[in-house]
């Protein structure tokens, strides 16, 4: 046995290496994915203003979404069912924030903002991460001081317009609202109790999150009537039902658990150029050369603020590593 013992611990640090960088891997490859998936709902949001009620909008995305999960989440649900009630605080606020609100605020921006717009704005969520991580005790560094002010500066100067004036659309406000749920759900999530599973977690949210949302469904039906029912309305919101939320929303929360927010967050920054593009082919939109600089101080912002230098990230890993 002692030579036994001897043979494999050298492997060991490699193996566990080679662990540790499949799930890097892994973590980063979900967070592409649910990035790129997320981008398509900003369009959809965009295009679907005009024909259903951004709060009819967001509770049917819920329902799908539920549908969707409903085959292997409500047995996993019913299994995990004790600790569920015993974490019952934290999965209502991930549903309140990341699932009522979020998508809500969004489709109400997608009224009066473009989508192009909508994506940049988003784009500053991970800064939102950043600072959730110092309010927990890491220490950000300069860089990341210095790049979080950049991507501020960039979010301000593009819904003011580039004006010293403010002259703020109302659907780019709804969108910083949005950004701050959304930083705010991705911080929370670190949290989540390791005893949780994934896909017990992900229904219990779809859920609690369309119970939240069904008064205020009921008084927009009542107030503004329902929406007609044909393929232009259907087919998009079964899109941001079983894409963007059954895939993305599981994605993204494996991702966060593989990584953590600040590094699936750098991966976030793909999504304003995939809502570009995505608003060109499908909605027509045009972007100008004050957008593109807009996007350029928001991206480089971020990207800054997620650079930390060698002194604080080996703080940051040792802190991570005292918490698992």
């Amino acid at each position: 046995m002692a030579v036994l013992d001897r043979t494999r611990t050298p492997v060991e640090p490699s193996a566990a290496a080679g662990r540790a960088a499949g799930g890097l891997g892994v973590g980063l490859a979900l967070a592409v994915l649910a990035t790129v998936v997320w981008s398509g709902s900003f369009v959809t949001a965009r295009g679907l203003h005009d024909s259903v009620p951004p709060i009819q909008h967001a509770f049917w995305r819920w329902i799908v979404a539920i549908v969707a999960v409903a085959p292997f989440g409500v047995r996993a649900a019913w299994r995990e069912r004790a600790v569920l009630r015993r974490h019952l605080g934290f999965v209502a606020l991930a549903s309140l924030l990341g699932i009522a609100t979020y998508n809500t605020l969004v489709n109400q921006a997608g009224m009066t903002t473009s989508a192009g717009n909508m994506g940049m704005i988003m784009a500053a969520s991970p800064v939102i991460m950043s600072v959730y991580e110092r309010l927990g005790g890491a220490r950000l560094g300069p860089r990341r001081v210095a790049g979080t002010l950049i991507a501020c500066a960039g979010v301000v100067l593009l819904v003011s317009k580039g004006s010293l004036t403010p002259d703020f659309a109302p659907g780019d406000l709804w969108v910083v609202a949005a950004a701050g749920c959304f930083g705010s759900y991705s911080a929370l999530l670190r949290r989540k109790p390791r005893e949780l599973g994934g896909v017990a977690f992900l229904f219990a949210t779809f859920v609690l999150g369309a119970l939240m949302l069904l008064p205020v469904y009921a008084a927009s039906v009542a107030v503004q009537g329902g929406f007609e029912v044909r393929a232009g309305t259907v087919g998009p919101l079964l899109y941001v039902g079983v894409v963007s939320s059954a895939v993305a929303f599981f994605a993204w929360n494996k991702a966060i658990a593989l990584v953590g927010a600040a590094r699936a967050g750098v991966v976030y920054y793909l999504q304003p150029v995939c809502v570009a593009v995505l608003s060109y082919l499908v909605l027509g939109e045009s972007m100008g050369w004050a957008q593109v600089g807009c996007m350029a101080l928001i991206l480089g912002g971020v990207v800054l603020a997620s650079v930390a230098s060698p002194r604080f990230a080996g703080t940051a890993t040792k802190a991570g590593a005292g918490r698992a």
